[in-house]
């Protein structure tokens, strides 16, 4: 799961001009304020999957329990590996977006995708012979980058603005 912001054709003119000028600190200048403009997304993707309300049916009359096979929280640690990346170089643009090697090794792959759709099934307490479901908010990752994404393409369009009217 991902976000980017990019507008291909101006930040590549943008990056050339910059590679010919040299200006290495309007370059550090300009990623430092695509990041700060993709900082409040972060923020408010990791409040949002801290605070998502994970439920379930609970446990059935006559059925045993046991601890958990982890001691991590699942929430806690999706909202550590959200991450955002700036490139000016090759591909430019700004990246929010999960790190699967910071997550733990026994979250499987589809659980963000699955998540973000409102289901949850997972082994019961790592019995792979029976399944549990629990249920989440959907749309946690979806919501917020609708929200912020027209807020994030104006500041990302004025620092291309200032930046080129340095350059010239």
């Amino acid at each position: 799961m991902q976000v980017s912001i990019t507008g291909t054709g101006q930040l590549l003119d943008l990056q050339r001009k910059l590679r010919r000028a040299g200006h290495e600190n309007i370059r550090s200048s300009m990623q430092r304020r695509t990041r700060r403009a993709a900082e409040p997304l972060r923020n408010d993707l990791q409040d949002g999957i801290r605070h998502l309300d994970i439920s379930s049916q609970g446990r059935k009359a006559g059925k045993r329990g046991g601890p958990s096979p982890t001691t991590r929280p699942l929430r806690a640690s999706i909202a550590r590996a959200i991450r955002i990346s700036v490139r000016t170089t090759g591909n430019p643009g700004a990246r929010v977006w999960v790190d699967r090697g910071a997550l733990p090794a026994d979250i499987p792959n589809g659980v963000l995708t699955r998540l973000n759709e409102g289901r949850l099934r997972h082994p019961t307490f790592g019995n792979r012979k029976r399944w549990g479901q629990q249920n989440a908010t959907p749309l946690w990752w979806d919501r917020p980058i609708r929200n912020h994404q027209p807020r994030m393409a104006r500041e990302v369009a004025r620092v291309l603005d200032d930046v080129q009217r340095r350059l010239s």
